[in-house]
C-alpha cells in the first residue's frame, strides 16, 4: 500500500477546517454521541437549535468533507457521523505530532 502524505495532508486540513466551526462541530459531537443509527435532520436542528437553511449549509459542508453522510428513508433524511474519517483523522494528527516530535 503506497502511503500518499500530500493526499492525506490536504484530506487532514479541510476536515480540519470544517471541524473549525463551532456549529459544525456541534453536529458532528451530536451525531457520535446518538450512535451508529443516525439522527433525523429536523432532531437535530431542533437539538442544536439551528435555523433549517443554517443547518443545510452545514450538513453539506461536512458531508462535501467525508465527516457526515445522509440516507433517506421513505420522507425522512438521516445523517449519520462518518467515525471511521474522524478516527483516521485523529490518527492523522497523532501520527503528524510523532512525526513532528522525532526531528
Amino acid at each position: 500500500m503506497i502511503y500518499n502524505v500530500s493526499t492525506d495532508h490536504d484530506v487532514a486540513v479541510k476536515r480540519l477546517a470544517e471541524l473549525g466551526n463551532g456549529t459544525r462541530l456541534a453536529i458532528i459531537r451530536y451525531l457520535v454521541n446518538e450512535g451508529p443509527e443516525g439522527v433525523p435532520v429536523g432532531q437535530v436542528q431542533k437539538a442544536l437549535g439551528v435555523p433549517p437553511s443554517t443547518l443545510s449549509h452545514h450538513i453539506s459542508r461536512l458531508v462535501s468533507a467525508g465527516l457526515l453522510r445522509q440516507e433517506r428513508d421513505s420522507r425522512t433524511l438521516y445523517c449519520h457521523a462518518e467515525v471511521m474519517a474522524i478516527d483516521a483523522l485523529a490518527s492523522y494528527i497523532r501520527s503528524a505530532c510523532l512525526c513532528a516530535e522525532a526531528v
